[in-house]
């Protein structure tokens, strides 16, 4: 795949934070090889989140984002710290940039702590302010080993060596061995029944991510994959006698009415819940639909902005559904975007999309902060199989019971 073509949720997410002009626009400049955001000595030039999607070798595509300094006191200063949060909410790693003037800065010894996520500490203009032994055992003692880094003379490829070798010891480790959808439940050589339907939200002239995750993962494998549209569901699966069925939530119910016996069968959102979240936890927030009660609020999250169609998954035909299984009175409200409510609490349910368009470590995110506030969270295509009745069904590949 063409490293440019790679939506930025399927790159490792590299956050950089830091105070104040100590270094991290000039530092990702560096890393680029090009002058990708403004470096200036004027404190607060970075305003607003930068990102940058490019080629790291050897990790391939990765998503730099530069933020704001969190000490920034101007009169954006909070709203700049709230972007510089929601940008740790995204990291798989981060880059705490800080230099040897002073103490070290006590809010990078935290951050390891505070975000959970693994954290890479260089320290800037060393030729400016040369770090102690004493400044240096006290960093290393909390957080680790820094990289060191001079000033705009820093050689680029030998800094770039010293990174890689430091990265690869601290990298989450699906981004050393990759997650694949379909890993653990498709034998050696096996056949993959996919079922597409072409709809009214199919994109045109294309398919979806999930969709074309699991088909590369078939070529990847070298499985035997046929797709189909849901008007061949019977027929193919009678002819193949595929070792997994996989078809689109929206058909669902008729992919289990079509099949024979009891073919293992799942669906795309289910394997995205698995390459992207918590599926167990996913699971059992769908099984929370059928508690819901007259008045409760439930949220639709959506990690996109799109205009929506008539027939809109979240917006229209996952509520319509839910009313008409349950018959309960609910009120329905809309997050969309990288926008997610600060207080979660109001809510007896949130169902998310898929999450194709956010990172793992977002998603992640986001379920904890569900778990933190109590509510039980599901996504779009697990909760489409239990207003079908065939959760059960669809989740017996995992070995995950309700």
């Amino acid at each position: 795949m063409i490293q440019e073509s790679v939506t930025k949720s399927m790159r490792l997410t590299l956050t950089l934070v830091g105070r104040t002009n100590v270094g991290k626009s000039s530092l990702l400049n560096l890393i680029a090889g090009q002058d990708v955001a403004i470096a200036s000595p004027q404190a607060g030039t970075t305003t607003d989140v930068v990102e940058k999607a490019m080629e790291l070798r050897p990790f391939g595509p990765v998503l730099w984002l530069d933020t704001g300094g969190w000490d920034d006191d101007s009169y954006l200063g909070k709203a700049r710290r709230e972007k510089m949060n929601q940008a740790l909410a995204r990291a798989d790693m981060v880059i705490g940039v800080l230099t040897a003037e002073g103490e070290p800065d006590p809010e990078i010894l935290m951050l390891k702590e505070k975000t959970d996520r693994p954290l890479l500490l260089v320290v800037t203009q060393t030729d400016r302010f040369p770090p102690s032994p004493a400044w240096l055992s006290k960093v290393k003692s909390a957080v680790g080993a820094p990289i060191l880094m001079r000033g705009r003379d820093t050689d680029r490829d030998t800094f770039l060596n010293r990174f890689r070798q430091v990265l690869t010891t601290c990298l989450p480790k699906e981004f050393v061995i990759p997650p694949e959808p379909l890993s653990g439940i498709v034998p050696q050589g096996g056949t993959v029944l996919q079922i597409i339907p072409i709809d009214s939200q199919a994109p045109k002239g294309r398919i979806i991510l999930p969709q074309m995750n699991v088909l590369r993962n078939c070529l990847d494998r070298d499985y035997l994959s046929v797709v189909v549209t849901e008007n061949r569901i019977r027929e193919a699966a009678e002819r193949l006698r595929p070792d997994l069925v996989v078809c689109d939530s929206q058909v669902v119910g008729k992919m289990i009415a079509d099949l024979p016996g009891e073919m293992p069968a799942t669906t795309y959102s289910i394997l995205m819940a698995r390459l992207k979240g918590d599926l167990p936890r996913l699971a059992a927030g769908a099984a929370a639909i059928r508690n819901l009660k007259d008045g409760d609020r439930v949220l639709i999250a959506e990690a996109c902005t799109h205009h929506a169609a008539d027939d809109d998954i979240g917006r229209v035909k996952i509520p319509s559904r839910i009313r008409q299984k349950y018959g309960k009175e609910l009120i329905f409200e809309v997050a969309s975007g990288k926008d997610f409510p600060a207080d979660l609490s109001k809510y007896a349910l949130i169902i998310h999309c898929g999450g194709c368009m956010i990172n793992r470590a977002f998603m992640l995110w986001r379920i904890d902060q569900a778990g933190r506030a109590g509510v039980p969270i599901t996504n779009y295509g697990v909760a489409l199989s239990e207003t079908a009745g065939v959760l059960d069904r669809v989740l017996k590949p995992f070995g995950i019971t309700l």
